[in-house]
């Protein structure tokens, strides 16, 4: 592949993250999420998965901890996490989706799947399969984070 072609790849690659971004997002709020921004979304990954502590949330989105803070702490007071104490470490807390957060979750599920969707309307479903076998073959596993 030539450097021009790299690129290309590069470029396409990032328009469809931020198209797949944007798609959710509009989705979310469609939906009357109206208070929630990309990155939080993001950390509802980490947390829905269980027993996630701020560290594992800062960790998971490759922020500090004080920005993890500040975020949970913004979604608890929207009320799409719960904080409760650590079983074992008393100067933590366990996140959790509160049944908000999770309506949302699966809203930003649908909207992502509405959009990947409209790809396959476009592209035919042989070339999506094509494509979600190329990239399996060569993304690497690892947290999903937004590009800050």
């Amino acid at each position: 592949m030539t450097e021009p072609d790299r690129f290309t790849t590069a470029a396409l690659l990032l328009g469809a993250a931020t198209q797949l971004v944007d798609g959710i997002q509009a989705g979310v709020v469609e939906r009357g999420f109206t208070d929630v921004r990309p990155s939080h979304g993001f950390a509802f990954v980490r947390i829905s998965r269980g027993d996630a502590t701020m560290v594992d949330v800062a960790n998971h989105l490759g922020i500090s901890k004080q920005a993890a803070s500040q975020m949970v702490e913004l979604l608890v007071q929207r009320g799409y996490v719960d904080r409760t104490q650590h079983p074992t470490d008393a100067r933590s807390s366990v996140l959790s989706l509160t049944v908000k957060g999770w309506a949302c979750a699966r809203a930003a599920e649908d909207s992502a799947e509405r959009t990947i969707a409209e790809w396959e309307r476009t592209a035919g479903a042989a070339h999506m399969r094509t494509l979600t076998a190329t990239l399996d073959a060569v993304v690497a596993p690892g947290p999903l984070r937004p590009a800050w």
